[in-house]
């Protein structure tokens, strides 16, 4: 579709023409504008970079400040669970937006960076060398096509300027044809001076025409010269082109949080809990917990038992009843010293004079186990009782 240009708007267009001495500036300025660009592209997605820590950052913050709000909730179950999973899922996301800020800078910036170290090669005085290489190229190709343009901007002014003169000559001849106030003489001369106007004006034409003739036998060469350089440098922009398409796809991928499996697995787990929320087993874990369904020990009658004797008294009957030379061997059993064991399980003591303790702790064994299953020990505070044996493993 073409577009309606405003008055002088061909001129225009023609001296903004790539052909025109000078214009190739505007093709040899983009290797400086890529240059730039790259700083502004590394700045832009740094500035991105830091979003994405400030980001995780906040929803780490985020995820800690309710962590103890939520485990002290009165929430519980799968409704608890689910609620807990928002805090989980934060602090997972946390860590993947903190790679999103390392891949940006770490990766994507120093990647632009090296290609522009390789690519664009400073000159000490400013510029770069490409751009000045292709500038110099270009001005060498059009030097003397711009000889031939002046000359040829020349020989047309001196051509417009007598074929003024030339008309203006006979618009006076005209003018003075048939008027009987201008003498004859002075017609004769008006008419000799358009006569060598005219002359003059054939004569420039001349010269006009074959200065003309020879830019335009000059046009192709010098259209296939400026074509070369111009594809060299077209050449140089694919590239720059094809590798910031690259370094965007790889900053897009980097950002493309909706492919990525771990974000993916997180938000999965997320929905799955989410969906796992069951009323009725929530329910039905608190009748059993706190309600209803918790065991008790309803009153019922009872017999009366006999008092447990102490397994001192056992042992003190026991060593009584036996003959002197066994009596001997049970008190032998006491050791002296004692060996020290750990605890297995849990116990709480029955009776008054036996221990208590917890899975893990360790005391000392000083008498061994009896026909009962019993042993005597010291706990570390110093107290002494019972406990049976299999209970505890040596030490």
């Amino acid at each position: 579709m073409s577009a309606i240009l405003p008055e002088g708007g061909l001129e225009d267009a023609h001296s903004r023409s790539f052909w025109m001495p000078g214009n190739y500036q505007r093709t040899v300025q983009r290797t400086e504008d890529a240059f730039q660009a790259c700083n502004d592209i590394v700045a832009c997605f740094q500035e991105r970079a830091r979003v994405e820590r400030q980001y995780a950052q906040q929803l780490a913050e985020w995820s800690n400040k309710w962590k103890p709000l939520v485990d002290t909730s009165p929430l519980y179950g799968s409704l608890l669970k689910a609620w807990k999973c928002f805090l989980s899922s934060a602090d997972r996301l946390a860590s993947f937006h903190s790679t999103i800020c390392r891949s940006l800078v770490a990766e994507d910036g120093d990647r632009v960076r090296s290609w522009q170290k390789e690519s664009f090669h400073k000159k000490f005085f400013g510029g770069f060398k490409e751009s000045q290489d292709f500038g110099t190229s270009f001005a060498r190709a059009q030097k003397p096509w711009a000889k031939r343009l002046k000359k040829l901007e020349k020989v047309r002014g001196a051509y417009h300027k007598v074929s003024r003169r030339e008309q203006r000559v006979r618009e006076r001849e005209l003018h003075t044809q048939g008027n009987p106030d201008v003498a004859i003489e002075k017609q004769r001369k008006i008419q000799e001076e358009r006569e060598t106007a005219q002359q003059e004006a054939h004569k420039v034409r001349e010269r006009y025409e074959k200065v003309l003739e020879e830019v335009t036998r000059y046009a192709p060469r010098y259209m296939e010269e400026m074509d070369s350089i111009f594809d060299q440098s077209q050449e140089e922009e694919r590239k720059r082109i094809s590798f910031l398409k690259e370094a965007f796809l790889s900053i897009h991928k980097h950002l493309d949080v909706t492919t990525n499996e771990s974000v993916k697995a997180v938000y999965n787990e997320l929905h799955n809990t989410l969906m796992a929320i069951d009323d009725q087993e929530d329910l039905r874990w608190w009748r059993n917990t706190y309600g209803p369904g918790m065991p008790t020990d309803w009153p019922q009658f009872q017999e009366c038992t006999p008092e447990r004797k102490s397994r001192k008294e056992k042992v003190k009957k026991l060593v009584e009843q036996k003959p002197v030379e066994q009596k001997a061997a049970i008190e032998k059993s006491t050791m002296i010293g004692g060996v020290k064991v750990r605890a297995l399980y849990d116990y709480d003591g029955q009776e008054t004079d036996e221990l208590s303790f917890k899975s893990g702790e360790e005391f000392l064994k000083i008498e061994d186990e009896d026909d009962q299953g019993w042993c005597r020990g010291v706990l570390e505070g110093g107290r002494e009782g019972l406990y049976p044996a299999n209970y505890v493993e040596v030490v």
